[in-house]
This record gives structure tokens, C-alpha cells and sequence, in this order.
């Protein structure tokens, strides 16, 4: 292929106890999966819709690199989730069928430039500027499913600075990764590379630079990093 400038290089995340890396082909978030955390925003949780959005492939942050601190923002926020993995795709599809696309898991942070998510939600518009930022996405090395068991016990949390500020387990979330699967794969074809961030617990708050974080899902990954 003769293209008219160098094409980017493919997004990809590390994984555990690999040399392979895992190519990212697109990014899914689900909003509002744990009531606690809609309650705290304000918000109220429609069980029959889930609610998705979309960050850049490239807005990930691999293998434990500094993340810096996005422009036009004053009130920058952590948002601690499991991540899944897609290894196979489809669309339309059941449940369980949905089930055995994942891949791997890992933990990561959804960042929201939460001042510019509440001026968008004031005017009644998209939140794209306040998700989809460079650097939103910091994320852990993939850890294959095979090699772990993830289930409703299972914690997810986060602390900065040493000090917890967020934790759960994956039993508190609205909707399973099942469900969450079979719910997107009805809006997009699902392909191999699709990462999903599945919800993050009560507990967000600021994040300023210097701060270091510590976010992990108990047993299966976890991440540092740190604000700049």
C-alpha cells in the first residue's frame, strides 16, 4: 500500500508473562454500571439501557507511562474499571454467545475532564471532549482469561497517593460483561481488538499533578502510575 503519509502505529497493550502485545482496534466504555457511583453524580440508572460512549485507541496509556495532565481542564477525575479484551467479535448477539469473546482482562482509568463533562450535561450535549481526550485511557498488561477466574467476588479499587478511594467487587455492577457485550454488539459489529471499559464504582474524585495512583483488580492486574 502507497500511502500519502506514514500511517500512525497500531495502539497495543502488554501482556502478562508474554512478549506478544495485544493490538487495540477500538475502545467502548459503559456510563452508570454501578448505582452508587450514578447516585454520587446525580444520575439514575435505566437497567433496560445501557448507556455507552467511545474513547480513541490511541487515548490509551501502555505499559506504565506517565500520564499527563489534559488541557482546558481544572477538575480532572479517576474512574477505576475492569477492563475486557475482545479476542473474536459479532454482532446481535446473545449472552452467552458474548461471553466467550473475551480474551483477557485487565484494570484501568477511565479519565474525565469532569468541569468539561458538566458544562456539556448543562447544555444537553455530547460528552466527547470531557472522555476522549489524549491520554484518557491508562490501562494494565492483559492477563489471557484462561489464566485467571473473574467473577462476582472479585475487587476492583484504586487508591492515590496510599490512600483508598475506590473500591468494589464486579457483583455490584448493573450489567455483567455478558450483558454489557450483547448490549454493544447490537449497535456495533464487535471485532477482535475491542477493548471495553466496564464501569467504574463510587468514590471518583480529583486527580492534580503529581499524584500517583495504584489501581487494581484483586488477582488479575494491576496498575501505576502517575500524573505529570
Amino acid at each position: 500500500m502507497n500511502y500519502a503519509i506514514a500511517p500512525p502505529a497500531t495502539p497495543s497493550l502488554p501482556i502478562t508473562g508474554s512478549d506478544q502485545r495485544f493490538p487495540i482496534r477500538r475502545v467502548f466504555c459503559i456510563g452508570r454500571n454501578y448505582a452508587e457511583h450514578a447516585r454520587e453524580m446525580g444520575a439514575t440508572v435505566d437497567q433496560s439501557a445501557p448507556m455507552f460512549f467511545c474513547k480513541p485507541a490511541d487515548a490509551v496509556v501502555a505499559d506504565g507511562a506517565d500520564v499527563p495532565y489534559p488541557q482546558a481542564t481544572a477538575d480532572l477525575h479517576h474512574e477505576v474499571e475492569m477492563v475486557v479484551a475482545l479476542g473474536a467479535g459479532g454482532r446481535d448477539l446473545a449472552p452467552d454467545a458474548a461471553a466467550a469473546l473475551v480474551w483477557g482482562y485487565a484494570v484501568g482509568l477511565d479519565l474525565t475532564r469532569r468541569d468539561l463533562q458538566a458544562q456539556a450535561k448543562a447544555k444537553g450535549q455530547p460528552w466527547d471532549v470531557a472522555k476522549g481526550f489524549d491520554h484518557s485511557a491508562p490501562v494494565s498488561a492483559l492477563r489471557p482469561a484462561g489464566e485467571v477466574a473473574v467473577g462476582g467476588q472479585t475487587v476492583l479499587r484504586l487508591s492515590v497517593n496510599g490512600e483508598l478511594r475506590q473500591q468494589t467487587t464486579l457483583g455490584e455492577m448493573v450489567h455483567d460483561v455478558p450483558h454489557i457485550l450483547a448490549a454493544l454488539s447490537t449497535l456495533f459489529e464487535l471485532k477482535a481488538g475491542d477493548l471495553i471499559f466496564t464501569g467504574t464504582p463510587a468514590g471518583v474524585a480529583a486527580l492534580r499533578r503529581g499524584d500517583c495512583f495504584h489501581a487494581e483488580l484483586v488477582g488479575v492486574a494491576e496498575l501505576d502510575g502517575h500524573i505529570v
